[in-house]
């Protein structure tokens, strides 16, 4: 029987045939392929890693966008000890041995750079658990997560972390990508240009899913090269595959999305049944179905999100197939619905100066005084009660004092926005003879 060790010089591990993702593997930050807005001399890891001071992180982002090559490579830029562990598979007593191993090899003058994937996965205890290790110094935490920070991360761990996010690949990452592994290779793909397109799209700005179709469509022996259609043909079980949370998902949403927003209910239809016959969550669909409501109709239907409300509530008192229908009205109502986007486009307005303005107060007169101090410093001086004015409108100013009165709000000619535009145009006239 053969000796199941290789006996010559090399180990047989080493000889092993390895994944075109782990033979890609960028080996220095600046191989990585993309994230320049996070890697980039001037962008934030660029500066602390210039300056010697890199700091705990959360690096936010979709999958097969480098999270974990950039921890690794951190830790090796940094000369820190590389430790890595998942969420989903530790638990207390694990933790407490890596701080434990942490602190001696601390003691023996060497760092620790604890990369933790999934860190959104840790419940709040487990979450807190860090935080004492990361003060002291022991470890320098990086944790991973595909979820907004904001909401499944402690604010504790936040502050004493930078989140930087990361993005989905272009199509010019990916080409790039594409080019490295075919030198890898040693063989350009059998694709014609529109199919290597084709590819590159079908990846979704996922360079982990890239690789992966790249070393499936290397493995095929064809003579010459496959067009679009030949592609489609040999992928069709992955093509066609519905995914959740792949690119047919997000391709999916964005058809029906703007066929509702372009007024087409039979378009918008057919694409919220595409989605419910593979396998969509008929709640996500209520979700967005609300969304399109808000920002592409808003004011010019106020009724619009009321009707979506309704179906999603009669989808959860009915459920599936029977419930399903409602959310199939609600898109029917949406796409024949006057469209403006004028609420959100003041509201992202407002955002902006809102920023621009930053902590300035609120005018005195607009501010209550309960207490003989502020009334001193003369709170709610000069403040008409709007109900004894003429018409109810006394044209007084509610901006921050020195702050130019924008114009945020600016409806449109279309639905019940034509009203509320007579109103707006209606209280300017009576603000300028009153001011």
């Amino acid at each position: 029987m053969a000796d199941l060790f290789d006996t010559g010089d090399t180990p047989r591990a080493e000889t092993a045939p390895r994944p075109l993702a782990d033979r890609l593997r960028p080996r220095r930050l600046a191989d990585v392929i993309g994230q320049e807005q996070v890697l980039g001399h001037e962008a934030p890891l660029g500066v602390m890693l210039d300056s010697g001071s890199l700091g705990s992180l959360i690096l936010w982002g979709p999958p097969g966008v480098g999270k974990t090559t950039i921890a690794r490579l951190l830790a090796d830029e940094t000369d820190l000890h590389f430790v890595q562990i998942s969420a989903i598979f530790t638990g207390v007593p694990e933790l407490r041995k890596v701080f434990e191993e942490a602190k001696h090899r601390r003691a023996q003058g060497r760092g620790t750079l604890l990369f933790v994937d999934e860190i959104h996965r840790f419940n709040k205890a487990q979450q807190d658990g860090f935080l004492p290790h990361m003060e002291d110094g022991t470890i320098l935490l990086v944790g991973a997560t595909t979820e907004n920070p904001s909401f499944e991360l402690n604010a504790a761990l936040l502050s004493r972390a930078q989140v930087m996010v990361l993005t989905r690949l272009a199509l010019a990452d990916l080409e790039r990508l594409t080019q490295r592994a075919e030198q890898e290779l040693g063989r350009a793909l059998p694709l014609d240009g529109p199919a290597r397109e084709a590819l590159l799209e079908m990846a979704d700005g996922d360079g982990r899913a890239l690789l992966n179709l790249i070393e499936q469509v290397a493995a095929w022996k064809v003579e010459g090269k496959l067009d679009s259609a030949a592609l489609a043909s040999r992928l069709m079980k992955r093509a066609a595959k519905y995914d959740k949370s792949g690119d047919e998902h997000y391709n999916l949403i964005s058809a029906l999305h703007k066929s509702v927003r372009g007024s087409d209910p039979d378009a918008a239809l057919y694409w919220l049944a595409r989605m419910l016959t593979g396998g969509e969550d008929p709640r996500y669909l209520a979700r967005r179905i609300l969304r399109m409501a808000i920002e592409d109709i808003g004011l010019a239907d106020p009724q619009a999100q009321s009707i979506c409300l309704h179906a999603w509530e009669t989808y959860e008192r009915l459920g599936s197939p029977e419930g399903e229908l409602a959310l199939g009205q609600a898109v029917a109502y949406l796409a024949l619905a006057p469209k403006s986007n004028a609420g959100y486009v003041a509201y992202k307005a407002a955002l902006r100066e809102a920023k621009k303005t930053g902590s300035e107060p609120p005018p005195k007169h607009i501010l209550n005084a309960p207490t003989r101090l502020m009334k001193e410093q003369g709170y709610g001086d000069g403040y008409a009660y709007d109900h004894d004015a003429e018409d109810g409108f006394s044209g007084q100013n509610y901006f921050p004092d020195g702050m130019k009165r924008p114009v945020l709000y600016q409806p449109v000619e279309r639905g019940y926005e034509r009203e509320l535009k007579k109103r707006l145009e209606y209280f300017a006239k009576l603000r300028l003879r009153r001011t």
